[in-house]
């Protein structure tokens, strides 16, 4: 048993061994195939190291015939647009030529408020009252200013009859009227003040502000009972009231300085914003501003715009298209023209599998497309589709690297 046991166990090593030396054979024998494929391909390859690779002739790239890569660029042709369209961005605000902003004149406390946002108000109308003893201090030196009048008429009438009679001198006189000039003076100048907050004889302390002109009440930024100064303009707080009329409204554009000679005043604008994406709204350039912005680098452009459908909204966002009225301008697609330092340049295709990188002057761009300066003719062709990747073959070329 222990001799056959044995056998058994020589047998199959034996075996085992047979068959762990057959699969390194096999494994041997694939790898020297894949070797000897690898390094048939490699002198394939190198026989003719030039016919599958692009070359560079005269400074433009060349590919050979039924090159895979030249199969994958896309061009399209130069031609001649509309008349190029000026892109700004922007928002919508309140036209202050028919805006008022409400600051208290006197100090004091808010009793009652009588209008809320959204009212539509007309000149004059109540805003809010407030209890003001500093309003209520103009309204005392008027009434002094009124007693002080009444007894200088008095006097002045007193001393010209006495004069006349020869019992005071002609200097008395001349006293007098400068003292009944100078309360007139001070009682025209009293009730002057007293007329811009409200007519009112009564020293009651009570100032009731209204309003300055017709239109919305767009804003309010008070509360009954709150403590007002009157040095709330010089504090950079919010006005107590916003007045204005919504149905027309400027425009504060943002301009590039290249975009400086496409403006002018009196331009059509045509706007559009994101909440009314179908509509579009008429506006024109009223004013472009004379200096430049010196954080952002861009000019201001501000234009007005009919808003009687009140669709519009204060602070909205807006872009807006400029027509320049300028020539008709070539153009091409904005992805063929791509930026090397402070450059653009785009790659011209001269013949099937012949690109010649050129340099470019653009202009102004709207809908995928961009204005053409100088650079390129009308009916040439340009690359479209893999520019970028033209030029990163146009460099290995010229500085050796390897693709």
């Amino acid at each position: 048993m222990r001799i056959e046991r044995s056998m058994r166990q020589t047998n199959g090593g034996i075996e085992a061994t047979s068959k762990h030396g057959l699969r390194w054979r096999m494994a041997s024998a694939v790898l020297l195939a894949v070797t000897l494929l690898s390094a048939s391909g490699c002198g394939q390859r190198d026989s003719k190291p030039d016919e599958a690779r692009p070359q560079l002739d005269g400074g433009a790239v060349v590919f050979p015939a039924g090159s895979r890569q030249a199969a994958f660029f896309v061009t399209d042709e130069v031609r001649t647009g509309a008349s190029p369209k000026l892109q700004l961005t922007g928002r919508v605000v309140w036209d202050e030529g028919h805006t008022v902003r409400v600051f208290p004149p006197f100090g004091g406390k808010v009793t009652r408020i009588l209008a809320k946002p959204g009212d539509a108000v007309q000149a004059g109308q109540a805003l809010a009252v407030l209890a003001s003893p500093d309003f209520g201090q103009t309204q005392t030196e008027a009434r002094r200013a009124q007693a002080d009048f009444a007894l200088a008429e008095k006097n002045l009438s007193r001393v010209r009859e006495l004069q006349k009679a020869g019992v005071l001198p002609a200097k008395d006189v001349q006293s007098a009227e400068a003292d009944f000039t100078r309360a007139e003076s001070e009682l025209r100048r009293t009730k002057a003040r007293l007329s811009l907050y409200g007519k009112s004889d009564a020293v009651d302390q009570t100032l009731t502000l209204t309003s300055p002109i017709a239109g919305v009440l767009v804003e309010r930024n008070i509360n009954p009972g709150q403590e007002l100064r009157p040095d709330l303009q010089l504090s950079n707080l919010p006005p107590m009231f916003v007045i204005t009329d919504p149905s027309r409204l400027w425009l504060q554009l943002d301009a590039r300085e290249s975009d400086l000679r496409l403006l002018r005043r009196g331009q059509t604008l045509k706007l559009r914003t994101q909440a009314w994406p179908d509509d579009s709204f008429s506006a024109s350039v009223d004013a472009v501003a004379d200096f430049i912005d010196p954080v952002t680098r861009t000019i201001k452009v501000r234009g007005s715009v009919d808003n009687h459908e009140r669709k519009l909204k204060g602070d909205m966002y807006v872009s807006a298209e400029v027509d320049t009225g300028a020539a008709p301008a070539l153009e091409i697609p904005s992805k063929a023209a791509f930026l090397l330092g402070d450059k653009y340049y785009a790659y011209l295709e001269e013949r099937p599998l012949r690109y010649r990188r050129v340099e470019i002057k653009v202009g102004t761009e709207s809908q995928g497309r961009i204005a053409v300066v100088s650079g390129l003719k009308s009916g040439q062709k340009v690359v479209v589709e893999g520019s970028l990747f033209l030029n990163r073959i146009q460099r290995q070329l010229e500085t050796g690297a390897p693709a």
